[in-house]
């Protein structure tokens, strides 16, 4: 997989780890850096890793619902 992402982007030899075109947004109020973070809390739920997001060993969603 890596070795055919490398291939289509013309500036890479060997292998790609990382998707182009990541952009940054501001967070410039609480709501929205509310929705963002629950945006990445949510990503192994809807990848089928998990059932909760607090269940995630690496996430800090546990943190947020008042868990550690």
């Amino acid at each position: 997989m890596f070795e055919k992402a490398a291939l289509e982007a013309s500036n890479v030899k060997t292998g790609k780890f990382c998707q182009a075109g990541n952009h940054p947004i501001e967070l410039w109020s609480p709501s929205l850096i509310s929705q963002k973070v629950e945006y990445i809390h949510m990503n192994p739920v809807a990848a089928g890793l998990v059932l909760e997001a607090h269940f995630w060993k690496f996430s800090s969603a546990n943190d947020y619902s008042g868990g550690k």
